[in-house]
């Protein structure tokens, strides 16, 4: 484990612009060890007793893309995040057939990171949600307009979550 550690701090330090989840599969790690290794000024967590309402307020940020990895595929949403609500031990995405939908099981969920890393030069700011054995659930970036700016007022929501958090942890 040690050697691992050391392993990631290396190579976040030889290779500043990489992605958690590149370093992950290069050193054979979970994303959630990289993710941990993150400078402070990147990364925060999120207490998953706030992840409740952290769900009930994304529908009304507007347009972002959602990630799912799973063996190598990466599914992408770009769209407002749906609203949901609980029913049979899943928190439902409500939707009326357009758009992001599915049952997301948030027992599951072992923590909420808020990542700020540039990614290919640009800034980029995402929520992201791993399980007990870190790996990445899913991951909601914040939106970009047709320029690929990010939408200013999601960075301010973003940010202003950061400090919050920031200053109540």
């Amino acid at each position: 484990m040690t050697e691992s550690i050391d392993n990631i701090q290396r190579y976040l330090i030889e290779n500043p612009d990489a992605m958690p989840s590149q370093i992950a599969t290069m050193l054979n790690v979970t994303e959630w060890q990289v993710v941990s290794m993150l400078p402070q000024e990147q990364v925060t967590l999120l207490p998953l007793l706030e992840k409740d309402s952290l769900l009930a307020s994304l529908p009304e940020w507007g347009p972002m893309t959602t990630i799912i990895a799973v063996s190598g595929s990466v599914f992408e949403f770009k769209g407002p995040f749906p609203k949901g609500k609980y029913a049979h031990g899943y928190y439902n995405l409500i939707t009326k057939g357009d758009g992001l939908h599915g049952h997301l099981k948030l027992d599951n969920v072992s923590a909420i990171a808020l990542i700020s890393k540039p990614f290919r030069g640009n800034e980029s700011h995402s929520i992201n949600f791993f399980g007990d054995q870190g790996e990445m659930i899913f991951k909601v970036y914040l939106g970009r307009d047709r320029q690929r700016v990010l939408l200013a007022d999601q960075v301010v929501r973003f940010k202003a979550l950061k400090a919050r958090v920031s200053s109540t942890a």
